[in-house]
């Protein structure tokens, strides 16, 4: 049976392997297809598509989009996107834009808190992708500050700890809309992380097509659960890793996967 990887970021977020090495990876470890989903940008796809063609490997272009409701941050998959969308591309500048300022807040935050690390050792490891928390999280580990990312979110940088600043307030209408219009295909990312069930019914009035339900950190329980909300729904039941390639923490390529069957019901979901 074919497997894949719906779920997959790059250094053009806040992964740790090449485009090209993620697909290198997918091929050795068996997998049919994947999708690279950094945040807020597409701009590891067309390499990893490229790099596919070589080894066989299907990548469908994917990407994974921040946004809120009622305070609470949601995650929305986004797959089978135009990636030269002229509005996508306008978005991706202005969320770099926020994730840059958002960084400079919380290097200001920590600084306060007595740890002083400067912006430019965090865009050191940033790379080309837009600036996240776990970039900062590097710098902390590598000065010694902390010893891992767990200790880091846990001290200074996890939701309502001491130096965490809120994300940009996207809305998870406008989000899905933007999927929309550029061709894709809207998914609810990791639901239960944090738990948003009670937004389902109004995510899929906004137009939302599919439910992460195979996540490295679903329960048993948890999956049963978005299984009957994706039949209620009538959502693609769709599973990913969440890999950040060989960054602690999280699986790595090819340990956590998902029928090719999935991404067949995506295709058939996106031509109606």
């Amino acid at each position: 049976m074919k497997k894949i990887d719906l779920h997959i970021h790059t250094i053009f977020s806040d992964g740790n392997l090449s485009p090209e090495k993620v697909v290198k990876l997918a091929k050795e470890n068996g997998l049919s297809a994947i999708s690279i989903t950094d945040h807020d940008g597409v701009g590891g796809v067309e390499l990893a598509q490229r790099a596919g063609e070589d080894y066989g490997i299907e990548v469908v272009p994917g990407v994974e989009l921040s946004s809120q409701k009622e305070g609470k941050s949601i995650h929305i998959l986004g797959y089978f996107i135009d990636l030269h969308n002229q509005e996508l591309i306008d978005f991706f500048q202005y969320m770099r834009e926020a994730r840059l300022k958002r960084a400079e807040k919380i290097v200001l935050k920590l600084k306060e808190h007595g740890v002083n690390i400067e912006m430019k050792e965090v865009l050191e490891h940033s790379g080309q992708g837009g600036i996240g928390r776990p970039h900062i999280a590097e710098v902390l580990v590598e000065r010694g500050i902390v010893s891992n990312f767990r200790e880091a979110f846990y001290k200074y940088l996890g939701d309502g700890k001491s130096c965490y600043v809120q994300k940009a307030n996207i809305s998870t209408k406008s989000v899905i809309e933007l999927i929309d219009n550029s061709c894709g295909i809207a998914i609810l990312a990791h639901p239960s992380s944090p738990n948003v069930d009670k937004f389902i019914p109004e995510l899929v009035d906004e137009g939302l097509m599919g439910i992460e339900v195979w996540y490295p950190s679903h329960s048993h329980t948890d999956i049963e659960r978005y299984l009957r909300l994706a039949n209620k729904y009538n959502l693609v039941p769709t599973g990913g890793s969440d890999s950040h390639g060989e960054r602690a923490g999280y699986p790595k390529i090819g340990e956590f996967c998902v029928e090719y069957e999935i991404l067949e019901k995506l295709k058939i979901k996106r031509g109606k």
